[in-house]
């Protein structure tokens, strides 16, 4: 074997060598916690205290500002989201264990110019137990952080948990928590009753809440819809020419800003504000 071989395979088992080192270290918490088996179980999202009168009507809601979610399960949710979603975002969703080698390869040796490698498991791993670093060198880290997590959180959770609990932990335009609340906010609908065009637009808002406001840059926000349409048709979930038509549409907004202050009782309400804070 020649000098110039021999070295290179040193330097590779080196290499392989020290990165599950560092695998090991990230997972016993060497460079920060680490969720336990109890949280990656049992996940907790903020969500909105709700208030009920006796026969059931809502009267009102108490949250943080992050925390204004109502959640909903998987058959809550229209197929149309869960279409664009994976179609979009990870569409070898249902075929790798919360890490996809492929899209992870095609990212770095494209620097990230054909897209990024987080799977939608990943991404959820992010959005439940981290901060995204700015940092690039605590950003490697904590990308392996999120692997580790990815995993286990597949272990732990069917993919349509996974799913769920994704649409209903990320923020949406207008800083709204969870599709059953951007659902109402934008459209006036359930989650459930969302059509292709409008799943589409909430879809895609996820990259960047802000960038792809639908009120404030319609623009921009119509042409991330579309990019969602296409994808959808190249993964089979509509036809090219059902795409073309929706493409052809403007947006639709039914957008209507809950008032806070109205409904039952709001005098009430605040006195049970402060005894709800005790909780």
């Amino acid at each position: 074997m020649k000098k110039s071989v021999r070295i290179f395979w040193r330097l590779f088992f080196i290499g392989f060598v020290l990165f599950i080192g560092v695998i090991l270290m990230a997972n016993y918490g060497v460079f920060g916690k680490m969720p336990s088996i109890e949280e990656l179980e049992n996940p907790t999202i903020a969500q909105a205290s709700e208030v009920y009168a006796s026969e059931g009507t809502l009267m009102g809601r108490y949250y943080l500002p992050s925390g204004n979610r109502s959640i909903v399960k998987y058959k809550e949710i229209s197929p149309n989201v869960i279409n664009a979603l994976v179609s979009t975002e990870d569409k070898r969703f249902y075929e790798h264990s919360g890490i996809d080698i492929k899209g992870t390869l095609r990212a770095v040796f494209s620097g990230g110019s054909q897209g990024g490698g987080s799977t939608i498991t990943q991404q959820l791993a992010l959005a439940l137990f981290n901060k995204r670093a700015n940092n690039p060198l605590k950003r490697v880290i904590q990308k392996l952080q999120e692997w580790i997590i990815a995993v286990k959180l597949e272990r732990n959770f069917t993919k349509e948990e996974i799913l769920a609990l994704y649409l209903n932990a990320v923020p949406y335009p207008d800083n709204v928590f969870g599709i059953r609340n951007a659902s109402k906010r934008f459209f006036q609908k359930e989650p459930g009753q969302l059509n292709v065009e409008e799943a589409a637009l909430l879809v895609g808002s996820i990259n960047g809440p802000g960038i792809y406001n639908p009120r404030r840059n319609p623009k921009a926000s119509m042409d991330r819809r579309n990019l969602v349409l296409g994808r959808m048709a190249e993964n089979g979930n509509i036809t090219a020419a059902e795409a073309a038509n929706l493409q052809a549409k403007p947006i639709d907004l039914n957008y209507k800003k809950p008032a806070e202050d109205l409904g039952f009782a709001p005098y009430f309400r605040e006195v049970l504000r402060d005894e709800v804070k005790k909780y």
